[in-house]
Protein backbone atom coordinates (compact mmCIF):
# COMPACT_ATOMS: atom_id res chain seq x y z
CA UNK A 1 0.00 0.00 0.00
CA UNK A 2 1.69 3.42 -0.76
CA UNK A 3 2.81 5.57 1.74
CA UNK A 4 0.43 8.68 1.21
CA UNK A 5 -0.85 11.51 3.70
CA UNK A 6 -4.20 13.12 2.45
CA UNK A 7 -4.41 16.84 3.75
CA UNK A 8 -8.15 17.66 4.61
CA UNK A 9 -7.86 21.08 3.44
CA UNK A 10 -5.88 20.67 0.29
CA UNK A 11 -5.84 17.66 -0.67
CA UNK A 12 -2.14 17.58 -1.34
CA UNK A 13 -0.06 14.06 -0.66
CA UNK A 14 3.08 13.99 1.04
CA UNK A 15 4.62 10.57 0.45
CA UNK A 16 7.74 8.34 0.00
CA UNK A 17 6.99 9.33 -3.32
CA UNK A 18 6.71 12.63 -3.00
CA UNK A 19 9.91 15.01 -4.05
CA UNK A 20 12.11 17.28 -2.27
CA UNK A 21 11.74 20.84 -3.01
CA UNK A 22 13.00 22.66 0.15
CA UNK A 23 16.62 21.86 -1.20
CA UNK A 24 18.77 25.36 -0.87
CA UNK A 25 20.58 25.89 -4.38
CA UNK A 26 23.94 26.29 -4.03
CA UNK A 27 26.41 29.35 -3.93
CA UNK A 28 27.98 28.79 -7.19
CA UNK A 29 24.26 28.74 -8.54
CA UNK A 30 23.18 32.43 -7.59
CA UNK A 31 26.83 33.71 -8.62
CA UNK A 32 26.11 32.15 -12.05
CA UNK A 33 22.56 33.98 -11.90
CA UNK A 34 23.82 36.91 -11.31
CA UNK A 35 26.63 36.85 -13.72
CA UNK A 36 24.22 35.94 -16.61
CA UNK A 37 21.66 38.72 -15.59
CA UNK A 38 24.86 41.11 -15.87
CA UNK A 39 25.88 39.63 -19.32
CA UNK A 40 22.36 40.10 -20.35
CA UNK A 41 21.60 44.00 -19.15
CA UNK A 42 25.42 44.71 -20.75
CA UNK A 43 24.58 43.03 -23.65
CA UNK A 44 21.34 44.68 -24.51
CA UNK A 45 22.79 48.62 -23.25
CA UNK A 46 25.75 47.17 -25.97
CA UNK A 47 23.42 46.31 -28.65
CA UNK A 48 20.89 49.33 -28.26
CA UNK A 49 24.28 52.17 -28.40
CA UNK A 50 25.38 49.65 -31.67
CA UNK A 51 21.74 50.27 -32.94
CA UNK A 52 21.44 54.24 -32.28
CA UNK A 53 25.05 54.95 -33.36
CA UNK A 54 24.91 53.29 -36.62
CA UNK A 55 22.12 55.58 -37.68
CA UNK A 56 23.85 58.53 -36.12
CA UNK A 57 20.38 58.98 -33.83
CA UNK A 58 21.22 61.58 -31.13
CA UNK A 59 18.87 60.58 -28.35
CA UNK A 60 17.55 62.91 -25.16
CA UNK A 61 18.56 62.12 -21.67
CA UNK A 62 14.72 62.16 -20.61
CA UNK A 63 14.33 59.69 -23.92
CA UNK A 64 17.04 57.76 -23.16
CA UNK A 65 15.57 56.77 -19.29
CA UNK A 66 12.02 56.18 -20.45
CA UNK A 67 13.19 53.58 -22.90
CA UNK A 68 15.53 52.21 -20.55
CA UNK A 69 12.36 52.23 -17.95
CA UNK A 70 10.24 51.04 -20.26
CA UNK A 71 12.30 48.01 -21.64
CA UNK A 72 13.54 46.84 -17.96
CA UNK A 73 9.60 46.68 -17.33
CA UNK A 74 9.24 44.67 -20.52
CA UNK A 75 12.06 42.19 -19.33
CA UNK A 76 10.46 42.18 -15.78
CA UNK A 77 7.53 40.93 -17.87
CA UNK A 78 9.47 38.02 -19.25
CA UNK A 79 11.13 37.17 -16.21
CA UNK A 80 7.71 36.95 -14.12
CA UNK A 81 6.71 35.17 -16.61
CA UNK A 82 9.64 32.39 -16.74
CA UNK A 83 8.89 31.66 -13.18
CA UNK A 84 5.11 31.86 -13.35
CA UNK A 85 4.83 29.75 -16.49
CA UNK A 86 7.42 27.19 -17.14
CA UNK A 87 7.24 25.73 -13.73
CA UNK A 88 4.50 23.96 -15.39
CA UNK A 89 7.12 22.29 -17.48
CA UNK A 90 9.22 21.08 -14.77
CA UNK A 91 6.36 19.70 -12.75
CA UNK A 92 6.01 16.38 -14.49
CA UNK A 93 10.00 15.50 -14.64
CA UNK A 94 10.27 16.18 -10.74
CA UNK A 95 7.16 14.22 -9.37
CA UNK A 96 8.15 11.22 -11.34
CA UNK A 97 11.64 11.71 -10.28
CA UNK A 98 13.28 11.80 -13.73
CA UNK A 99 15.33 15.08 -12.72
CA UNK A 100 16.50 16.33 -9.80
CA UNK A 101 14.45 19.85 -8.51
CA UNK A 102 17.03 21.93 -9.44
CA UNK A 103 18.60 20.24 -12.56
CA UNK A 104 15.04 20.42 -13.97
CA UNK A 105 14.82 23.78 -13.49
CA UNK A 106 17.87 25.15 -15.37
CA UNK A 107 17.54 22.41 -17.97
CA UNK A 108 14.05 24.05 -18.49
CA UNK A 109 15.59 27.50 -18.29
CA UNK A 110 18.11 27.24 -20.96
CA UNK A 111 15.56 24.75 -23.64
CA UNK A 112 13.39 28.32 -22.79
CA UNK A 113 16.27 30.40 -23.67
CA UNK A 114 17.12 28.59 -26.99
CA UNK A 115 13.38 28.57 -27.62
CA UNK A 116 12.99 32.41 -28.12
CA UNK A 117 16.49 32.49 -30.16
CA UNK A 118 15.26 30.54 -32.42
CA UNK A 119 11.42 31.94 -32.68
CA UNK A 120 10.14 33.56 -35.89
CA UNK A 121 8.52 36.44 -34.16
CA UNK A 122 5.28 35.59 -35.88
CA UNK A 123 3.26 35.46 -32.07
CA UNK A 124 4.85 39.06 -30.99
CA UNK A 125 3.28 40.74 -33.73
CA UNK A 126 -0.12 38.97 -33.98
CA UNK A 127 -0.12 40.24 -30.30
CA UNK A 128 0.78 43.96 -31.21
CA UNK A 129 -2.14 44.36 -34.07
CA UNK A 130 -4.90 44.25 -31.09
CA UNK A 131 -3.60 48.05 -30.03
CA UNK A 132 -5.39 50.76 -31.01
CA UNK A 133 -3.65 51.95 -34.38
CA UNK A 134 -3.31 55.45 -33.44
CA UNK A 135 -1.49 54.43 -30.42
CA UNK A 136 0.54 52.11 -32.40
CA UNK A 137 1.69 54.77 -34.90
CA UNK A 138 2.16 57.42 -32.47
CA UNK A 139 3.95 55.32 -29.85
CA UNK A 140 6.60 57.56 -29.13
CA UNK A 141 4.45 60.11 -27.69
CA UNK A 142 3.19 60.17 -24.00
CA UNK A 143 0.24 58.39 -24.25
CA UNK A 144 2.19 55.73 -26.16
CA UNK A 145 4.53 55.45 -23.03
CA UNK A 146 1.55 55.44 -21.13
CA UNK A 147 0.31 52.36 -23.33
CA UNK A 148 3.02 50.27 -22.45
CA UNK A 149 3.64 51.02 -18.89
CA UNK A 150 0.76 50.42 -18.53
CA UNK A 151 -0.83 47.21 -19.92
CA UNK A 152 2.81 45.58 -18.63
CA UNK A 153 2.46 46.41 -15.36
CA UNK A 154 -1.19 45.05 -14.67
CA UNK A 155 0.14 41.94 -16.63
CA UNK A 156 3.21 41.66 -13.75
CA UNK A 157 0.43 42.76 -10.84
CA UNK A 158 -1.68 39.73 -12.18
CA UNK A 159 0.61 37.61 -12.40
CA UNK A 160 2.57 38.10 -9.02
CA UNK A 161 -0.90 37.74 -7.02
CA UNK A 162 -1.62 34.60 -9.15
CA UNK A 163 1.75 32.66 -8.22
CA UNK A 164 0.94 34.53 -4.40
CA UNK A 165 -1.85 32.29 -4.39
CA UNK A 166 0.00 29.26 -6.26
CA UNK A 167 -2.61 29.40 -8.99
CA UNK A 168 -1.55 28.37 -12.67
CA UNK A 169 -2.34 31.33 -14.80
CA UNK A 170 -1.81 32.41 -17.91
CA UNK A 171 0.68 35.35 -18.61
CA UNK A 172 -1.04 35.40 -22.28
CA UNK A 173 -4.40 35.71 -20.81
CA UNK A 174 -2.88 38.76 -18.59
CA UNK A 175 -1.30 40.44 -21.60
CA UNK A 176 -4.39 40.14 -24.13
CA UNK A 177 -6.39 41.26 -21.12
CA UNK A 178 -4.11 44.46 -20.53
CA UNK A 179 -3.68 45.09 -23.93
CA UNK A 180 -8.02 45.61 -24.22
CA UNK A 181 -7.89 47.52 -21.40
CA UNK A 182 -5.74 50.18 -22.97
CA UNK A 183 -7.06 50.06 -25.91
CA UNK A 184 -10.84 50.55 -23.81
CA UNK A 185 -9.66 53.52 -22.38
CA UNK A 186 -8.01 55.47 -24.85
CA UNK A 187 -11.63 55.03 -26.34
CA UNK A 188 -13.09 56.00 -23.48
CA UNK A 189 -11.36 58.83 -22.98
CA UNK A 190 -11.20 60.53 -26.49
CA UNK A 191 -12.57 63.67 -26.64
CA UNK A 192 -16.29 64.60 -28.08
CA UNK A 193 -15.86 64.44 -31.99
CA UNK A 194 -12.90 62.91 -31.72
CA UNK A 195 -12.79 58.84 -33.05
CA UNK A 196 -10.85 56.32 -32.06
CA UNK A 197 -9.84 52.70 -33.10
CA UNK A 198 -10.40 51.20 -30.01
CA UNK A 199 -9.83 47.29 -29.86
CA UNK A 200 -9.41 45.17 -32.60
CA UNK A 201 -12.41 42.82 -31.98
CA UNK A 202 -11.97 40.56 -35.03
CA UNK A 203 -7.96 40.23 -33.74
CA UNK A 204 -9.15 39.93 -30.16
CA UNK A 205 -11.52 36.84 -31.50
CA UNK A 206 -8.85 35.40 -32.72
CA UNK A 207 -6.78 35.26 -29.86
CA UNK A 208 -10.00 34.46 -27.51
CA UNK A 209 -10.65 31.36 -29.74
CA UNK A 210 -6.85 30.15 -29.30
CA UNK A 211 -7.09 30.43 -25.46
CA UNK A 212 -10.75 29.02 -24.85
CA UNK A 213 -10.17 25.83 -26.97
CA UNK A 214 -6.32 25.22 -26.49
CA UNK A 215 -7.03 24.28 -22.50
CA UNK A 216 -9.63 22.27 -23.77
CA UNK A 217 -7.49 20.69 -26.14
CA UNK A 218 -4.97 19.96 -23.96
CA UNK A 219 -7.33 18.04 -21.46
CA UNK A 220 -9.25 15.53 -24.08
CA UNK A 221 -6.05 14.91 -26.24
CA UNK A 222 -3.95 14.28 -23.11
CA UNK A 223 -6.89 11.66 -21.96
CA UNK A 224 -6.74 10.06 -25.39
CA UNK A 225 -3.44 9.87 -25.53
CA UNK A 226 -3.28 8.03 -22.07
CA UNK A 227 -5.94 5.60 -23.31
CA UNK A 228 -4.26 4.64 -26.64
CA UNK A 229 -0.96 4.16 -24.57
CA UNK A 230 -2.50 2.34 -22.26
CA UNK A 231 -3.58 -0.17 -25.02
CA UNK A 232 -0.57 -0.42 -27.11
CA UNK A 233 2.10 -0.09 -24.40
CA UNK A 234 1.65 -2.56 -22.02
CA UNK A 235 4.23 -1.74 -19.43
CA UNK A 236 2.50 -1.80 -16.28
CA UNK A 237 5.56 0.39 -14.15
CA UNK A 238 4.98 3.20 -17.09
CA UNK A 239 1.71 3.33 -15.47
CA UNK A 240 2.52 3.46 -12.03
CA UNK A 241 3.17 6.27 -9.55
CA UNK A 242 6.65 6.19 -7.66
CA UNK A 243 7.08 4.74 -4.84
CA UNK A 244 10.61 6.29 -3.51
CA UNK A 245 12.99 8.53 -4.81
CA UNK A 246 14.44 6.35 -7.00
CA UNK A 247 14.18 7.66 -11.35
CA UNK A 248 12.67 5.37 -13.16
CA UNK A 249 14.09 3.14 -15.99
CA UNK A 250 16.09 4.99 -18.19
CA UNK A 251 13.71 4.66 -21.51
CA UNK A 252 11.18 6.46 -18.99
CA UNK A 253 13.01 8.95 -17.74
CA UNK A 254 14.33 9.60 -21.13
CA UNK A 255 10.55 10.08 -22.53
CA UNK A 256 9.75 12.15 -19.74
CA UNK A 257 13.26 14.59 -20.23
CA UNK A 258 12.54 14.66 -24.15
CA UNK A 259 8.72 16.32 -23.58
CA UNK A 260 9.80 18.54 -20.67
CA UNK A 261 12.24 19.28 -23.35
CA UNK A 262 9.86 20.05 -25.90
CA UNK A 263 7.29 21.87 -24.06
CA UNK A 264 10.34 24.40 -22.32
CA UNK A 265 11.61 24.34 -26.15
CA UNK A 266 7.95 25.62 -27.60
CA UNK A 267 6.71 27.98 -24.17
CA UNK A 268 9.79 30.08 -24.97
CA UNK A 269 9.16 30.04 -28.71
CA UNK A 270 5.85 31.03 -27.78
CA UNK A 271 5.71 33.24 -24.78
CA UNK A 272 8.83 34.51 -25.46
CA UNK A 273 7.51 36.77 -28.54
CA UNK A 274 4.80 38.73 -26.34
CA UNK A 275 7.25 40.45 -25.14
CA UNK A 276 9.24 40.94 -27.87
CA UNK A 277 6.45 42.66 -29.75
CA UNK A 278 6.06 45.42 -26.95
CA UNK A 279 10.11 45.61 -27.10
CA UNK A 280 10.08 46.40 -30.60
CA UNK A 281 7.45 49.33 -30.25
CA UNK A 282 8.92 50.79 -27.44
CA UNK A 283 12.37 51.17 -29.43
CA UNK A 284 10.44 52.04 -32.72
CA UNK A 285 8.86 54.85 -30.46
CA UNK A 286 12.13 56.43 -28.75
CA UNK A 287 14.74 55.70 -31.70
CA UNK A 288 12.49 55.13 -35.51
CA UNK A 289 15.51 55.56 -37.58
CA UNK A 290 17.31 52.98 -36.16
CA UNK A 291 14.54 50.56 -35.70
CA UNK A 292 11.48 51.66 -37.52
CA UNK A 293 12.44 49.80 -40.79
CA UNK A 294 14.58 46.82 -41.22
CA UNK A 295 17.83 48.39 -41.98
CA UNK A 296 19.37 45.05 -42.29
CA UNK A 297 17.69 43.95 -45.37
CA UNK A 298 20.13 43.52 -48.25
CA UNK A 299 20.25 46.01 -51.14
CA UNK A 300 19.36 42.75 -53.31
CA UNK A 301 16.12 42.31 -51.86
CA UNK A 302 15.03 45.93 -53.15
CA UNK A 303 13.77 45.27 -56.67
CA UNK A 304 11.43 42.13 -55.81
CA UNK A 305 10.25 44.62 -53.59
CA UNK A 306 9.75 47.67 -56.18
CA UNK A 307 8.03 44.61 -58.65
CA UNK A 308 5.48 43.46 -55.84
CA UNK A 309 4.65 47.48 -54.38
CA UNK A 310 3.96 48.00 -58.15
CA UNK A 311 1.80 44.74 -58.42
CA UNK A 312 -0.20 45.66 -55.44
CA UNK A 313 -0.86 48.95 -56.54
CA UNK A 314 -2.05 48.52 -60.02
CA UNK A 315 -4.81 45.51 -57.74
CA UNK A 316 -5.49 48.25 -55.78
CA UNK A 317 -6.39 50.86 -58.86
CA UNK A 318 -8.22 47.81 -60.31
CA UNK A 319 -10.65 48.78 -57.47
CA UNK A 320 -11.11 52.28 -56.78
CA UNK A 321 -13.90 52.49 -59.22
CA UNK A 322 -12.51 55.51 -60.58
CA UNK A 323 -11.83 57.85 -57.83
CA UNK A 324 -9.01 60.54 -58.26
CA UNK A 325 -5.49 59.96 -56.52
CA UNK A 326 -5.39 61.83 -53.56
CA UNK A 327 -2.15 63.46 -52.11
CA UNK A 328 0.09 61.11 -50.36
CA UNK A 329 -0.52 62.96 -46.94
CA UNK A 330 -4.46 62.68 -47.88
CA UNK A 331 -3.75 58.89 -48.59
CA UNK A 332 -2.58 58.43 -45.22
CA UNK A 333 -5.27 60.09 -43.66
CA UNK A 334 -7.96 58.34 -45.63
CA UNK A 335 -6.70 54.51 -44.92
CA UNK A 336 -5.41 55.56 -41.40
CA UNK A 337 -9.08 56.63 -40.60
CA UNK A 338 -10.61 53.31 -42.38
CA UNK A 339 -8.67 51.06 -40.05
CA UNK A 340 -9.61 52.76 -36.94
CA UNK A 341 -13.66 53.21 -38.48
CA UNK A 342 -13.47 49.50 -39.62
CA UNK A 343 -14.48 50.99 -42.87
CA UNK A 344 -11.76 49.54 -45.84
CA UNK A 345 -13.54 47.77 -48.40
CA UNK A 346 -14.46 51.39 -50.07
CA UNK A 347 -13.32 53.02 -53.88
CA UNK A 348 -11.56 55.77 -51.81
CA UNK A 349 -9.42 53.40 -49.57
CA UNK A 350 -8.56 51.64 -52.63
CA UNK A 351 -7.43 54.93 -54.07
CA UNK A 352 -5.88 56.22 -51.06
CA UNK A 353 -4.13 52.46 -51.19
CA UNK A 354 -2.49 52.60 -54.41
CA UNK A 355 -0.94 55.78 -53.84
CA UNK A 356 0.81 54.87 -50.60
CA UNK A 357 1.64 51.63 -52.74
CA UNK A 358 3.29 53.97 -55.76
CA UNK A 359 5.01 56.50 -52.80
CA UNK A 360 6.78 53.24 -50.60
CA UNK A 361 7.76 51.61 -54.29
CA UNK A 362 9.40 55.36 -55.36
CA UNK A 363 11.07 55.39 -52.06
CA UNK A 364 12.28 52.02 -51.64
CA UNK A 365 13.72 52.29 -55.51
CA UNK A 366 15.03 55.83 -55.06
CA UNK A 367 17.02 54.62 -51.78
CA UNK A 368 17.94 51.54 -52.93
CA UNK A 369 17.73 49.84 -49.40
CA UNK A 370 15.68 50.62 -46.34
CA UNK A 371 19.22 51.60 -44.46
CA UNK A 372 19.67 54.44 -47.22
CA UNK A 373 16.19 55.54 -46.32
CA UNK A 374 17.03 58.96 -43.93
CA UNK A 375 16.07 60.22 -40.72
CA UNK A 376 13.17 62.44 -41.47
CA UNK A 377 11.42 60.30 -44.24
CA UNK A 378 11.82 57.25 -41.69
CA UNK A 379 8.43 57.48 -39.40
CA UNK A 380 6.35 58.53 -42.49
CA UNK A 381 7.39 56.05 -44.57
CA UNK A 382 7.16 53.24 -41.99
CA UNK A 383 4.00 54.16 -40.97
CA UNK A 384 2.51 53.92 -44.91
CA UNK A 385 4.25 50.76 -45.04
CA UNK A 386 2.32 49.52 -41.21
CA UNK A 387 -0.91 51.00 -42.51
CA UNK A 388 -1.12 49.18 -46.07
CA UNK A 389 -0.19 45.78 -44.62
CA UNK A 390 -2.91 46.39 -41.83
CA UNK A 391 -5.45 46.92 -44.61
CA UNK A 392 -4.04 43.65 -46.94
CA UNK A 393 -5.03 42.09 -43.65
CA UNK A 394 -8.50 43.14 -42.99
CA UNK A 395 -10.20 43.71 -46.42
CA UNK A 396 -10.95 40.20 -47.18
CA UNK A 397 -12.63 40.15 -43.74
CA UNK A 398 -14.26 43.53 -44.44
CA UNK A 399 -15.77 41.91 -47.69
CA UNK A 400 -13.87 42.91 -50.31
CA UNK A 401 -13.46 39.98 -52.78
CA UNK A 402 -9.96 39.42 -54.92
CA UNK A 403 -9.07 37.04 -57.69
CA UNK A 404 -6.55 34.00 -57.74
CA UNK A 405 -3.94 36.42 -59.15
CA UNK A 406 -4.86 39.69 -57.02
CA UNK A 407 -4.63 37.85 -54.33
CA UNK A 408 -1.17 36.55 -54.66
CA UNK A 409 0.18 39.73 -55.36
CA UNK A 410 -1.19 41.33 -52.48
CA UNK A 411 0.35 38.07 -49.91
CA UNK A 412 4.10 38.64 -51.83
CA UNK A 413 3.38 42.29 -51.13
CA UNK A 414 2.58 41.59 -47.93
CA UNK A 415 5.30 39.31 -47.08
CA UNK A 416 7.47 42.37 -48.13
CA UNK A 417 5.95 44.86 -46.31
CA UNK A 418 6.68 42.47 -42.79
CA UNK A 419 10.04 41.91 -43.65
CA UNK A 420 10.64 45.46 -44.47
CA UNK A 421 8.69 46.54 -40.55
CA UNK A 422 8.58 43.76 -38.66
CA UNK A 423 11.82 42.49 -37.26
CA UNK A 424 13.61 41.43 -33.87
CA UNK A 425 17.28 42.32 -33.55
CA UNK A 426 19.19 39.50 -32.16
CA UNK A 427 19.75 41.56 -29.32
CA UNK A 428 16.02 41.75 -28.15
CA UNK A 429 16.05 38.20 -28.51
CA UNK A 430 19.02 37.64 -26.36
CA UNK A 431 17.84 39.89 -23.57
CA UNK A 432 14.67 38.37 -23.52
CA UNK A 433 15.80 34.54 -23.80
CA UNK A 434 17.72 35.72 -20.62
CA UNK A 435 14.80 37.15 -18.73
CA UNK A 436 12.25 34.21 -19.43
CA UNK A 437 15.59 31.78 -18.57
CA UNK A 438 16.40 33.26 -15.45
CA UNK A 439 13.00 33.58 -14.59
CA UNK A 440 12.03 29.83 -15.12
CA UNK A 441 14.94 29.03 -11.78
CA UNK A 442 13.22 31.89 -9.34
CA UNK A 443 9.96 30.98 -7.65
CA UNK A 444 8.92 28.16 -9.88
CA UNK A 445 8.55 26.00 -6.70
CA UNK A 446 4.55 26.77 -5.45
CA UNK A 447 2.87 26.33 -9.14
CA UNK A 448 4.77 23.35 -9.54
CA UNK A 449 3.36 21.97 -6.22
CA UNK A 450 -0.11 22.92 -7.74
CA UNK A 451 0.30 21.02 -10.86
CA UNK A 452 2.06 18.18 -9.19
CA UNK A 453 -0.22 17.15 -5.91
CA UNK A 454 -2.96 19.39 -6.32
CA UNK A 455 -4.49 18.26 -9.62
CA UNK A 456 -5.75 15.01 -9.25
CA UNK A 457 -5.84 12.58 -5.77
CA UNK A 458 -3.22 10.53 -6.62
CA UNK A 459 0.86 11.18 -7.27
CA UNK A 460 1.16 11.60 -11.28
CA UNK A 461 2.54 8.37 -12.89
CA UNK A 462 4.99 8.38 -15.59
CA UNK A 463 2.21 8.25 -18.33
CA UNK A 464 0.20 10.83 -17.37
CA UNK A 465 3.27 13.50 -16.92
CA UNK A 466 4.68 11.94 -20.56
CA UNK A 467 0.97 12.32 -22.12
CA UNK A 468 0.04 15.62 -20.54
CA UNK A 469 3.80 17.27 -22.05
CA UNK A 470 3.80 15.50 -25.18
CA UNK A 471 0.49 17.24 -26.04
CA UNK A 472 1.26 20.71 -24.78
CA UNK A 473 4.55 20.92 -26.66
CA UNK A 474 2.96 19.86 -30.08
CA UNK A 475 -0.13 22.31 -29.12
CA UNK A 476 2.73 25.72 -28.63
CA UNK A 477 4.39 24.56 -31.51
CA UNK A 478 1.81 24.01 -33.80
CA UNK A 479 0.52 27.55 -32.29
CA UNK A 480 3.61 29.24 -32.78
CA UNK A 481 4.00 27.82 -36.00
CA UNK A 482 0.74 29.86 -36.87
CA UNK A 483 1.73 32.83 -35.36
CA UNK A 484 -0.82 32.40 -32.22
CA UNK A 485 -0.44 32.89 -28.64
CA UNK A 486 -1.87 30.48 -26.08
CA UNK A 487 -1.31 29.39 -22.57
CA UNK A 488 1.04 27.03 -21.88
CA UNK A 489 -0.24 27.02 -18.14
CA UNK A 490 -3.56 26.18 -19.03
CA UNK A 491 -2.86 23.69 -21.51
CA UNK A 492 -0.56 21.36 -19.50
CA UNK A 493 -2.66 22.18 -16.48
CA UNK A 494 -6.02 20.86 -18.40
CA UNK A 495 -3.51 18.22 -20.02
CA UNK A 496 -2.80 16.92 -16.27
CA UNK A 497 -6.33 17.09 -15.73
CA UNK A 498 -7.39 15.00 -18.36
CA UNK A 499 -4.95 12.01 -17.69
CA UNK A 500 -6.17 12.19 -14.33
CA UNK A 501 -9.85 11.78 -15.13
CA UNK A 502 -9.31 8.97 -17.75
CA UNK A 503 -6.78 7.37 -15.25
CA UNK A 504 -9.83 7.36 -13.09
CA UNK A 505 -7.74 8.79 -10.45
CA UNK A 506 -10.38 11.56 -9.22
CA UNK A 507 -9.46 15.99 -9.59
CA UNK A 508 -9.28 17.83 -6.93
CA UNK A 509 -12.22 19.79 -7.55
CA UNK A 510 -11.20 22.96 -5.11
CA UNK A 511 -7.46 23.38 -7.33
CA UNK A 512 -9.52 23.20 -10.61
CA UNK A 513 -12.41 25.44 -9.27
CA UNK A 514 -9.30 28.13 -8.53
CA UNK A 515 -7.78 27.33 -11.74
CA UNK A 516 -11.01 28.09 -13.43
CA UNK A 517 -11.90 30.97 -11.71
CA UNK A 518 -8.50 32.35 -12.34
CA UNK A 519 -8.94 32.03 -15.92
CA UNK A 520 -12.61 33.73 -16.22
CA UNK A 521 -11.19 36.49 -13.38
CA UNK A 522 -8.00 37.03 -15.57
CA UNK A 523 -9.65 39.15 -18.73
CA UNK A 524 -11.52 41.37 -16.55
CA UNK A 525 -9.20 42.00 -13.87
CA UNK A 526 -6.37 42.87 -16.35
CA UNK A 527 -8.38 44.62 -18.36
CA UNK A 528 -9.21 47.04 -15.22
CA UNK A 529 -6.06 47.28 -13.96
CA UNK A 530 -4.43 47.99 -17.61
CA UNK A 531 -7.52 50.61 -17.88
CA UNK A 532 -6.85 52.28 -14.65
CA UNK A 533 -3.50 52.81 -15.06
CA UNK A 534 -3.28 53.93 -18.36
CA UNK A 535 -6.05 56.63 -17.42
CA UNK A 536 -3.29 57.94 -14.54
CA UNK A 537 -0.30 57.64 -16.09
CA UNK A 538 -2.23 59.96 -19.40
CA UNK A 539 -2.60 62.57 -16.65
CA UNK A 540 1.57 62.51 -16.44
CA UNK A 541 3.39 60.97 -19.12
Amino acid sequence: MTDITVDVKTEAYHGRGAPHLDEKSSPWTKIIFLCLLAAGIGYGFKGLLDDVNAVNEPLEFGVFLLLGLALLIALGFEFVNGFHDTANAVATVIYTHSMHPMVAVVWSGCWNLLGVLLSSGAVAFAVVTLLPVELILQVGSGAGYAMIFALLIAAIVWNLATWALGIPNSSSHALIGSIMGVGLANQLMAKAGQATSGVDWNQAINVFQALLFSPLMGFVFSALLLLVMKFLVRVPKLYEEPKTQAPPPVWIRGLLILTCTGVSFFHGGNDGQKGMGLIMLILIGAAPTAYALNRTMPESATPAFVSSATSAQTVFAAHAAGQPAPTVADARVTVGDALRDKKLNQPKVFSALSVLSNDIAVNAKNYRSFSHVPAAKTPNLRNDMYLTNDAIRLLPKQGAKFSDAEAKSLKGYSDGLNKGTRFIPLWVKVCVAIALGLGTMVGWKRIVVTVGEKIGKTHLTYAQGASAEIIAALTIGAAELYGVPVSTTHILSSGVAGTMAANGSGLQWGTLRSIALAWVITLPAAMFLAGSLYFILRQFV
